[in-house]
């Protein structure tokens, strides 16, 4: 069972490497694979999604399902809602107030039970948990009209390409235009912080000599968020974006979403990984700047709070008429936001290639199809629900060469 569950993981190539040399998502693959070794009358998975791609995701989800081939029960918490709509078998929900109380529902079938999540009522107990539904359609945003998107400056970067060791990363030559995200798709090790990274100039180009690049003022938000500041997140704001923080505008539709008010007064090194990551959004977003680069704005943040910042970042990019680059691995995350998407393919870790910008239809059937998954959508929140590998709907996508199914 341990060589079975190796080679799902695909764990049999870092045996042997050092410890102190495992990434995060490595790190949490070998936790999944060690809980799932144990002999067990429950197994206890608390979010088994965080640091993995979208494929690592879904190999984990099928080996914790493997489980369930003896007689135990499986318990998962998971933010990812992709995933636990993958994975689960029945969904309990739980709202409440944080660190003062929260409720479990009795469990629901899984559809019913995501969508009583998001649509935040408990039919079974007539109790509204939430002020608002929560939706992922696409056209969520008010439509430009077509003079409008005419009048959208237009950027181009050309054909790059970037050396680090032994990993080579190839970028196709493409353009964005303002009040637009482009939602970034490919496994880890694929190069995605990378090319980020190469639009904010942090690489200097191989030979020397400077691809013809426009000058952008650029604001990074990397994808850890380990500050170790000795300051209150008050202090931090006011250090690295003063304006913006105090500004009405900004205050609305950024800060009081992301719930930041309430962290004022709190240490910077004492709060939570989601805090952080909310912290660190805002300071993106807070800072004056052409191209925001957002790297996995969604770790550490529970479903709601994801389903938020992209309604935050969807609408801040939009008014401000800015252009953001996001690597996202939550799809639920990465639908909602994405205008287009790049998509990566290649050997991760080895060499890769960066694709121009194309739709979010086509996009995501070219990243679907290398996964072998396919997408479907609800038709009461629209969000995006994977479909069971081999079953009718599935078999009847990939015969369509329809792996990302988007009901217009």
């Amino acid at each position: 069972m341990m060589s079975e569950i190796c080679d799902a993981m695909d764990l049999n190539h870092l045996l042997d490497r050092e410890a102190t040399q495992v990434s995060g998502g490595e790190l949490q693959r070998f936790a999944i694979a060690a809980v799932c070794l144990k002999k067990a009358d429950i197994y206890v998975f608390d979010e088994p999604s965080n640091f993995l791609d979208v494929r690592q995701r879904l190999k984990a989800a099928q080996v914790i399902r493997s489980l369930l081939k003896h007689d135990n029960y499986v318990i998962v918490v998971e933010h990812d809602l992709s995933v636990l709509d993958y994975l689960s078998d029945f969904v309990c929900c739980l709202y409440g107030k944080p660190t003062a109380y929260g409720v479990v529902t009795l469990p629901f079938s899984v559809r019913e039970g995501i969508n009583v999540f998001l649509a935040g009522f408990v039919p079974t107990e007539n109790l509204r948990f939430r002020d608002e539904s929560l939706t992922f359609k696409v056209s969520d945003t008010p439509q430009e009209s077509e003079g409008e998107v005419k009048s959208y400056a237009r950027y181009k970067y050309p054909n790059m390409c970037k050396k680090l060791g032994d990993f080579k990363l190839d970028v196709m030559e493409g353009e964005f235009t303002d009040s637009q995200i482009i939602v970034m798709l490919g496994e880890n090790g694929t190069g995605k912080t990378t090319f980020i990274r190469m639009l904010a100039g942090a690489f200097p180009s191989e030979d020397g000599v400077e691809p013809e690049m426009p000058e952008f003022n650029v604001s990074y938000k990397p994808q850890g968020n380990d500050s170790k500041r000795e300051c209150t997140v008050r202090q931090l704001l006011h250090d690295r974006i003063r304006d913006a923080y105090t500004h009405p505008q900004f205050v609305s539709d950024v800060m009081k979403p992301l719930q930041i008010e309430e962290l004022l007064d709190q240490a910077v090194n004492k709060l939570s990984g989601g805090e952080r990551q909310r912290v660190a959004i805002t300071l993106c977003l807070g800072k004056p700047a052409d191209i925001y680069l957002l790297d996995e704005p969604s770790a550490h943040l529970d479903s709601e709070q994801r389903i938020t910042a992209s309604k935050v970042i969807k609408r801040f990019i939009l008014h401000a008429k800015k252009t953001a680059f996001v690597v996202e691995h939550d799809f639920m995350m990465a639908t909602y936001l994405a205008d287009k998407v790049i998509v990566y393919e290649g050997q991760p870790g080895v060499k890769c290639t960066a694709h121009s910008p194309q739709s979010l239809t086509s996009g995501m059937n070219l990243f679907l199809s290398h996964l072998n998954i396919t997408f479907r959508r609800d038709p009461t929140n629209f969000r995006p629900r994977i479909n069971k590998l081999e079953s009718t709907k599935d078999r009847e996508q990939k015969l369509a060469g329809s792996y990302y199914f988007l009901d217009d």
